[in-house]
């Protein structure tokens, strides 16, 4: 009767002399091991970089819509969030066409209410076709 099972010559392959296939299991356990600490790590690391981000804002703002109401003036509607405790400071740009700057204004808001909603005026050099924000921060 012929053996159909061959065997696999000893130190070949990549198998060590002397591992036996216990040691096999247990190193592959310890890289299952190894990558999920570092997957957990990594997944805090950037849990943490991102709540310091987040919790590091005590000022942002929302460009609800704008109006261009003449050649030499654009409305921008803006809502800024921030702590009733806090003043705060919101850049505005407004563009023309070309997408050169003709106006920007930083629009001041004062400690009290937590959430403003308000209605700024932005003087132009020239017709602007677009208003956007650029952010706020704490004053």
């Amino acid at each position: 009767m012929v053996d159909l099972r061959q065997q696999v010559p000893e130190g070949r392959y990549g198998r060590a002399a002397g591992r036996a296939a216990g040691g096999e299991a247990r190193t592959d356990r310890r890289l299952k091991v190894t990558g999920g600490v570092l997957g957990a790590l990594m997944l805090a690391l950037i849990t943490w970089f991102g709540v310091a981000y987040i919790s590091g804002q005590q000022v942002s703002g929302e460009l609800i819509k704008f109006k261009v109401v003449s050649d030499s003036a654009v409305q921008v509607h803006v809502e800024v969030r921030k702590e009733a405790g806090a003043a705060g400071v919101c850049t505005l740009r407004t563009r023309a066409e070309d997408g050169s700057e003709v106006g920007r204004k930083n629009a001041e808001f004062a400690a009290g209410a937590s959430r403003v909603d308000e209605v700024v005026t932005v003087r132009t050099t020239a017709r602007a076709t677009s208003a956007e924000l650029i952010g706020c921060q704490e004053r």
